[in-house]
């Protein structure tokens, strides 16, 4: 049989563009980045931010509920709240989820 008449019954695939499927992953990789990379770090950076100001007196809610205002500093990690006259609580910085207003 000739070699000829073989190479000539092969489909020829001219639609296989491998830079096609490259443009593809790199364009769901973008798609991905923008609608969920972005906007977390963007709400990290706001919670570093807001952990970072907290100060006396602030009203906070934990992020277990508890409603309470700073009292005191205990280091740079823990804080003191004060949930009612006679209750204080010690909770770490990163338990603080809101300072009301």
């Amino acid at each position: 049989m000739n070699w000829w008449i073989l190479a000539a019954k092969q489909p020829v695939d001219a639609g296989a563009n491998p830079w096609g499927m490259g443009l593809m992953w790199l364009l769901f990789l973008g798609i991905f980045w923008v609608f969920l990379i972005m906007p977390q770090r963007k709400q990290q950076k706001q919670r570093d931010a807001m952990l970072k100001n907290l100060k006396k007196g602030d009203k906070v809610i934990t992020v277990g509920g508890v409603h309470g205002e700073i009292t005191d500093f205990d280091g740079d990690e823990d804080l003191r709240i004060r949930v009612t006259d006679k209750v204080e609580l010690k909770v770490t910085r990163a338990s603080v989820a809101k300072v009301k207003s």
